[in-house]
């Protein structure tokens, strides 16, 4: 279970993660700060600032407890990106998407304390200047061949059910 930090919300994910990412595109900065405004709410962005997202395929993620108090947040009324915030304590939980794609990405900080690994940091020509970036884990200026091809994948594999 992943739950908000005051456990009334809790979302379920079956089966391994697509991957872990830090996103640093300017739509991620821009609505971790304001979540981070919220009242009560958790840090979104790291220290680099960027936002980490476990990426599962959306038929594997479900809420579990506490539905109604998930609020979408988008950043535009056009948007297709759909954040949704634990009304309960401002938690940041999860982002999926309106326009049929196939994944949905849970708030890595969601996972305390057995955080999973980042596996890759994409979108880093948005990063704010600063120092480097770590360079724990590949780092792309765009949405990398690498994530592109796990996506494929998922997609494939919910195609067959698997």
């Amino acid at each position: 279970m992943i739950d908000c930090a005051c456990g009334q919300v809790s979302l379920e994910a079956r089966g391994a993660p697509m991957t872990c990412a830090i996103c640093y595109c300017d739509d991620c900065q821009e609505a971790g700060r304001q979540i981070e405004a919220l009242p009560g709410a958790a840090p979104v962005l790291d220290a680099e600032g960027g936002t980490g997202y476990v990426m599962f395929r959306k038929d594997r993620v479900r809420c579990v407890k506490g539905h109604s108090l998930l609020r979408p947040h988008k950043l535009r009324a056009t948007s297709a990106t759909v954040r949704h915030v634990a009304t309960c304590c401002n938690s940041a939980m999860l982002l999926n998407f309106e326009d049929g794609k196939h994944w949905a990405d849970i708030y890595r900080s969601r996972y305390e304390p057995d955080v999973p690994p980042v596996q890759m940091r994409v979108c880093t020509r948005f990063r704010p200047q600063g120092p480097a970036l770590p360079a724990d884990v590949p780092a792309y200026a765009r949405y990398p061949v690498p994530l592109i091809a796990k996506l494929l994948r998922a997609r494939v594999a919910m195609f067959f059910r698997r």
